[in-house]
């Protein structure tokens, strides 16, 4: 990841490519499209990363569970199997979308791998970083597999407690520290009362030497923006060119609208942590003289006149004296004639 202050996001493509090159590119174009908030002409920083996963059949699913029937409304074959194989891209397919990548944009990419076989793809290109799926997060011979590559992990947790985990842990340390944590909740889409962002402040206090972040299923960008205020340092969200596509992951995923707002807000958000102090900012005091108030008449006080409090309220602008400065103003005499509901300035005080 880059500076301590920038949000890592990565795009998740997963299977929303429906098994076709061209959609993944389509994809990858609108999520790397530059970010730019209008109202104060900020280019801000696009996406750092898309992701794809990758599987290999022969490791994925029992002989009765491919053969399962798998006809509904989002199955792209008769049975499991058929509907798994349409989805996969093969080893060539996903260099073709790395190289297509790495050709237009300036982002990193992320290979989901879900198991040993998988890593044949490996041998056509080197991702910036590794993923280890939920459902993987107890498969330790895939996790020392993938460790032994020496490539940066990062791990989600949507289904396994503290004990899978720091087992996950255990078994990549052998190899390398260069890991990252994502606070994640395996239902897609996740139901708010299940979401539980304080699983962050969790993680972040337990491995303060691994990056952690949130790798999010809900609806909308609320979560992921609100995981990174409490000090995720990466985000990770489905993504989709048309969430009414056919497909299962399609309606959680963020389309094309989404995904501008979510990464317009997320480097807002960057921008606007600042720090724990509480201080004027330089582009507030004209608005602070304007709108604060000062100390005014409330009636004409002619030259030569004592200030008594019953002659004063606060008016704007800010620029004269405050009420906690009323004693430079009462009881002093008027060098000059004072309109009714005037600031009162030190040089029309004796």
């Amino acid at each position: 990841m880059k500076s301590n202050d920038e949000i890592y996001i990565i795009g998740e493509i997963g299977q929303n490519h429906n098994g076709s090159v061209d959609i993944a590119k389509l994809i990858i174009d609108m999520i790397c499209r530059p970010i730019v908030e209008d109202l104060f002409n900020l280019e801000l920083k696009p996406i750092n990363a898309v992701k794809l996963t990758k599987r290999d059949l022969k490791e994925e699913l029992s002989k009765s569970q491919m053969a399962m029937p798998y006809e509904g409304p989002n199955s792209f074959g008769k049975t499991y199997g058929e509907h798994r194989a349409f989805l996969e891209l093969s080893d060539e397919q996903h260099y073709e979308i790395y190289k297509y990548t790495k050709e237009n944009y300036k982002v990193d990419f992320v290979e989901t791998i879900c198991a040993i076989g998988a890593m044949s793809v490996l041998k056509w290109f080197t991702p910036e970083y590794l993923k280890v799926a939920s459902r993987d997060l107890t498969n330790l011979p895939l996790i020392d597999a993938l460790a032994s590559t020496k490539i940066p992990i990062i791990l989600s947790t949507g289904m396994a407690g503290q004990k899978e985990l720091d087992d996950a842990i255990e078994q990549i340390v052998k190899y390398h520290e260069n890991i990252s944590i994502l606070h994640c909740v395996s239902q897609y889409p996740t139901h708010p009362k299940n979401v539980n962002l304080r699983s962050i402040s969790y993680l972040i206090k337990r491995y303060p030497k691994y990056k952690i972040g949130f790798s999010d299923h809900t609806i909308g960008i609320s979560a992921p923006v609100a995981a990174a205020a409490m000090g995720a340092k990466i985000i990770e969200k489905h993504v989709t060119i048309d969430r009414r596509m056919k497909g299962t992951d399609q309606k959680g995923s963020l389309g094309p609208d989404g995904v501008n707002r979510m990464i317009r807000d997320l480097r807002l958000l960057e921008m606007s942590m600042g720090i724990e102090d509480i201080f004027v900012e330089e582009d507030v005091k004209n608005t602070r003289i304007k709108l604060e108030r000062s100390i005014a008449t409330k009636r004409v006080i002619k030259k030569g006149e004592i200030i008594t409090i019953n002659d004063i309220h606060l008016l704007s602008p800010g620029d004269g004296f405050k009420w906690i400065e009323k004693d430079k103003v009462i009881g002093k005499e008027a060098l000059v004639d004072i309109d009714e509901d005037e600031i009162i300035y030190t040089h029309m005080l004796k």
